[in-house]
């Protein structure tokens, strides 16, 4: 019995030392560009549930490399690759006498990240190379796990149409003279913005958890002293929960995201703005149309002395804590509605947002924005920007701004 398990044993190491034999050969095809010699060997090794040949034959699919183009095959077996990662697969290292510790610990390993990303890509629906090549950059990780999260875009050229007004910190804005503003309507203005993984599949559930960070910043760069105007810091904790592939393939559903969001833009007195959001984000995809709804709730903050508001007591006289903009919600709303559209190389995107307030008092705002490869490079884009509205900046919330901005992006952002 002893010896039918060892001739058994020696069966089967040798039939995988001749599959992979088969596959190298396979590769030595691919790296010759001999494709269609090597079509047939990665297909037989990815029907085996070889996880790196799936990959390898989705690739061959879409671009049309030994066998006809056919996006459909390219996305089924980049998905039955990335369909591969499964919690349960690894839920053995786990009993019931396991710590917490222990979990996390696993959970924020770069295994965990590398299966959370092939996973994030598997979720998307990748019918074109443009869809496909956007959302493989955007879940790949990078510097330090470092990810593009918003778009990062400097836009030297930022015209508005009125010059914007200068804050004092120490008088309150209805006090100022009504001609104080900068000398400049053109501006230069930048965006950074990152997230970073912290873990997946923490509560079984195959969800992300991120930090993100995102800095905004309006420079005066054509006065003399070329002051920064203003700068928006917007911290943000989140959590992205993938939708069942019924609700996937019913509705287009693909995440829902729950957040904690702080924005403020770090100064004092009459200049000093801050609010504190939690809100839910709905991201959804139709082929190469991609939406992002977001309803959000503004956490209370305790008001400051009226005196301080209508500018009878000076900013050493009030309460400095409490509330810097108690009226936000009248110029920015409850949520709002983000789409991109993917067309060739081209980018469109439109941003709506509204204060649902059906009377004189609604208000709201548009942006759209445009960006192409810029001279056919991968990673920088022109880019276009036009915004209408309230809300811009957080100094100008409550300020009516129309602008149009040019220059660059570095990233494309979606949902």
């Amino acid at each position: 019995m002893k010896s039918i398990k060892i001739i058994i044993l020696s069966l089967c190491v040798l039939s995988l030392n001749i599959q992979a034999q088969d596959y190298a050969l396979g590769l030595k095809y691919i790296q010759n560009e001999q494709f269609k010699k090597a079509f047939p060997i990665v297909l037989k090794e990815a029907e085996n549930d070889n996880r790196a040949a799936q990959y390898r034959l989705a690739q061959m699919y879409e671009n049309g490399q030994g066998v006809k183009k056919n996006y459909q095959e390219a996305m089924l077996w980049y998905k039955e690759a990335a369909n591969k990662y499964s919690y349960t697969e690894h839920d053995q290292k786990f009993d019931e006498n396991s710590s917490s510790w222990k979990k996390v610990s696993y959970q924020i390993g770069n295994d965990s990240l590398q299966r959370g990303n092939e996973f994030a890509l598997a979720k998307l629906d990748t019918d074109t190379p443009e869809t496909k090549k956007l959302v493989n950059s955007l879940t790949n990780n990078g510097f330090f796990g470092l990810e593009p999260y918003h778009t990062n875009f400097i836009l030297p050229i930022s015209y508005g149409k009125d010059k914007a007004p200068r804050y004092s910190s120490a008088i309150a804005p209805s006090k100022l003279p009504n001609d104080l503003t900068y000398d400049k309507n053109i501006e230069t203005e930048f965006q950074l913005s990152l997230k970073k993984q912290m873990s997946y599949d923490l509560f079984g559930f195959n969800e992300f958890i991120y930090f993100a960070y995102t800095q905004k910043v309006w420079w005066q760069t054509y006065s003399d002293s070329a002051p920064f105007r203003e700068t928006n810091y917007l911290p943000e904790v989140y959590l992205s929960v993938p939708t069942s592939q019924k609700v996937d393939k019913s509705i287009g559903l693909k995440t829902v995201k729950f957040g904690f969001l702080h924005e403020s833009n770090g100064q004092e007195g009459y200049r000093s703005r801050s609010w504190n959001r939690l809100y839910v984000t709905g991201a959804w995809q139709w082929g190469n149309l991609f939406l992002a709804t977001r309803a959000w709730y503004r956490i209370p903050e305790s008001d400051k002395s009226s005196g301080y508001y209508n500018g009878s007591l000076g900013v050493n006289g009030a309460n400095k804590d409490g509330d810097d903009n108690p009226d936000i919600d009248e110029y920015l709303g409850y949520g709002d509605i983000k789409i991109d559209y993917l067309y060739g190389k081209s980018k469109f995107g439109l941003l709506i947002r509204n204060n649902l307030r059906l009377n004189n008092g609604n208000k709201g705002a548009v942006e759209f924005n445009y960006s192409y490869p810029f001279f056919n490079s991968p990673n920088t884009f022109w880019y276009i920007k036009i915004f209408h509205g309230y809300g811009e900046s957080l100094i100008d919330y409550n300020r009516e701004v129309t602008k149009a901005a040019f220059g660059f992006s570095f990233s494309r952002g979606l949902f």
